[in-house]
């Protein structure tokens, strides 16, 4: 027995027909009579008959696969939002192709060029915390394959994005720490080149001009989110004139490198200094010293969100798409999360 798979062409020729009637036949055409209909799919399931895949995609003109790019799955919070993804992909037979780009801007170009090259129908992507330019997303536009932004968000005009409202969130979290007592507030917060860091910035001097108080630029440092950045960031702060008697980190990680570092100098933990960071992941839930608060972004509902929206962009009736002005921004509103006391 030969281990070719059977072809359309078999079939017709063991019954005498058309290829194309065939084809019609086994997608159940209007036009094929149903006793046809019968006879060509009890040949084609004697003969182990499988569709081509490959060539049905290339009439469909679609490859029923997305691409997604991470920074890092080895992050809850990401891989909290793959899950969403994949739960909505599954849901509509699409099938998902991961990569990360470990935060490096040079792997995600190179990934997005191989998305591209795999044929993507769309793509999903959080940009890297060294990705400043964006040129590299232009061949997705001119190709016509849509793309959505979630979570980290390029400061670009004319995109299609699902992020968490980290402006309200972080005037919760400001304002919850005032309420305290606190009034000497220093904040780690992110690259200058995120949106994220932006709407932080924002909620943090909204939250303290709310309370008749002057923003202090130097209680703001930028951090690029790594630990030896995070206990530069605390240097400074605890060597400052007006040294902070609490800390808002950029994320739950920056929270956990901070509190190491400060407990490594004797420093009693929510006592000396409060902290209260992002994300609320469950490794907090392991550390023996923990935020005060942290602000929940719903990474698994950004990441639903993002996938719908994807989706019904790739299915679309091409009309409507080309004649597309509208650009979905969903903001997922945040909740500040105050953590139980061990």
């Amino acid at each position: 027995m030969s281990d070719k798979p059977t072809t359309i062409k078999e079939i017709a020729k063991l019954l005498d027909i058309s290829v194309s009637t065939v084809s019609r036949a086994l997608n159940d055409h209007s036009s094929i009579g149903l006793i046809t209909k019968m006879r060509v799919k009890k040949m084609a399931k004697e003969l182990n008959y499988e569709p081509n895949q490959r060539a049905i995609q290339f009439l469909q003109g679609k490859s029923h696969t997305i691409g997604v790019i991470l920074p890092e799955l080895a992050e809850s919070f990401f891989s909290a939002a793959i899950s969403g993804i994949e739960d909505i992909a599954y849901q509509r037979n699409y099938t998902v192709l991961l990569a990360q780009s470990h935060d490096d801007a040079d792997r995600e170009k190179l990934l997005i060029e191989k998305m591209k090259m795999q044929r993507v129908d769309g793509l999903l992507i959080s940009v890297s915390k060294t990705t400043n330019t964006y040129e590299h997303f232009e061949a997705f536009k001119k190709s016509n394959i849509p793309v959505v932004f979630f979570d980290r968000i390029p400061p670009v005009k004319n995109i299609h994005f699902v992020a968490s409202n980290l402006e309200s969130g972080t005037y919760e979290a400001v304002n919850f720490l005032l309420k305290k007592g606190h009034r000497t507030i220093g904040m780690i917060n992110g690259p200058t080149n995120l949106v994220a860091s932006t709407e932080r910035k924002n909620g943090y001097i909204k939250a303290m001009t709310s309370h008749r108080l002057k923003f202090d630029p130097s209680l703001m440092l930028n951090c690029d989110l790594t630990e030896a950045g995070t206990i530069e960031a605390m240097n400074i702060f605890l060597n400052h004139k007006r040294k902070p008697t609490a800390i808002v980190t950029f994320n739950d990680y920056v929270a956990l490198f901070a509190i190491r570092y400060a407990r490594s100098l004797n420093i009693q933990i929510n006592k000396d200094i409060d902290f209260v960071s992002y994300a609320n992941l469950p490794l907090i839930n392991y550390m023996d010293f923990t935020p005060i608060a942290s602000v929940e972004q719903f990474p698994y509902k950004q990441g639903k969100k993002a996938a719908d929206i994807l989706l019904d962009l790739i299915n679309k009736p091409k009309s409507d798409a080309e004649s597309e002005t509208a650009y979905y921004n969903v903001v997922v509103a945040s909740e500040l999360i105050i953590s139980k006391e061990k």
